[in-house]
């Protein structure tokens, strides 16, 4: 009994992801066909695709909850996945990264090593859902109905709650690109009080500038973005800027969305040593007025913005050299 009930919320889990799936691409058209076209389909075909491929998703997370069509809706959407998963190998292998917007608005974001683990991790439940099919084929006919029923209940209420979530967190990025848009003056002027904050850190834990200060030495904020050349060319050099400054300056780089993405683009850049941050959205970027990458923000030893935000490489050396006469001062 305890296998049918894992058949049934196995099949549930598979529906509701494709079902939130497909609801996203047809909530967002436009971002569904512009990321089709970015994955290498043909333009005439784009409004096909764009349509076409919620419509099936519609159906795989139809057909896997049905004992008669399980196997079927199953086998399509392994057919789904196998198909994305090997246009974003494709996709990685000649250095492309772009939206994936499988979910919609909500999940617009770089495709990157996460999008693999994550396709790799659905196939393995979808084959699953496969297995289950061939050995229980008359679930959930052969569950209490109450239970069947309550089960199926709870899938939507969850599947719900993860729409309004996304939605929220998609809602609060636009909002934060619309704020940086509207500011006023870039940057803070020397001698405001650094905002707070307290970001992911990509070891896994949290990091604030309270913490970073406690160090008692001066704090340079490199905001960046992994799919910006001049933020890697910026960041290669930030190992040896470290090395020279380490006593009276603490690096801490910031970007924002995926700390996958970030680990891996540290690694890549040889960011050995220097604090990774990320943010959810923008809000540290909005908090210190900085419109784009890469900035960098110098913050003395008493929790003061030092100078006025620094744009690029070149800028970003000075505020290191301002630092390095501050305490020589």
């Amino acid at each position: 009994m305890l296998i049918e009930y894992g058949v049934w919320i196995s099949r549930l889990v598979v529906g509701v992801l494709f079902g939130l799936s497909a609801v996203g691409k047809l909530a967002d058209p436009v971002g569904t066909r512009k990321a089709v076209g970015e994955f290498g389909v043909p333009l005439r075909r784009v409004p096909l695709v764009g349509w076409g491929l919620p419509a099936v998703e519609v159906v795989a997370a139809l057909a896997v909850l049905l004992p008669w069509t399980a196997l079927a809706g199953a086998t399509l959407a392994l057919v789904l996945l196998v198909v994305f998963t090997g246009a974003v190998v494709r996709l990685l292998r000649k250095g492309e990264h772009p939206a994936c917007s499988c979910f919609g608005a909500v999940s617009a974001a770089p495709i990157g090593a996460k999008t693999l683990v994550r396709n790799g991790v659905l196939i393995v439940l979808v084959l699953l859902v496969a297995g289950g099919a061939i050995a229980y084929p008359r679930v959930p006919g052969g569950l209490p109905v109450g239970d069947a029923v309550w089960l199926a209940v709870a899938a939507v209420l969850i599947a719900a709650l993860t729409w309004v979530w996304g939605e929220v967190r998609a809602l609060r990025r636009r909002v934060d690109e619309q704020a940086l848009s509207t500011l006023g003056a870039e940057g803070l002027p020397p001698g405001a009080v650094a905002p707070e904050f307290e970001l992911l850190d990509i070891a896994g834990g949290r990091t604030s500038l309270a913490s970073l200060l406690s160090r008692e030495r001066q704090v340079l904020l490199v905001f960046v973005h992994p799919g910006c050349e001049l933020c890697a060319a910026l960041a290669r050099e930030l190992p040896r800027w470290q090395a020279r400054t380490a006593e009276v300056l603490t690096i801490v780089v910031v970007g924002n969305g995926d700390a996958v993405e970030h680990t891996e683009w540290g690694k890549a850049q040889g960011l050995n040593g220097i604090p990774v941050l990320v943010q959810q959205g923008n809000e540290a970027a909005l908090r210190y007025r900085v419109r784009g990458t890469p900035s960098a923000v110098l913050i003395d030893a008493d929790g003061r913005v030092a100078a006025p935000v620094a744009r690029g490489a070149i800028a970003a050396r000075e505020l290191i050299v301002a630092a390095k006469r501050a305490v020589r001062r």
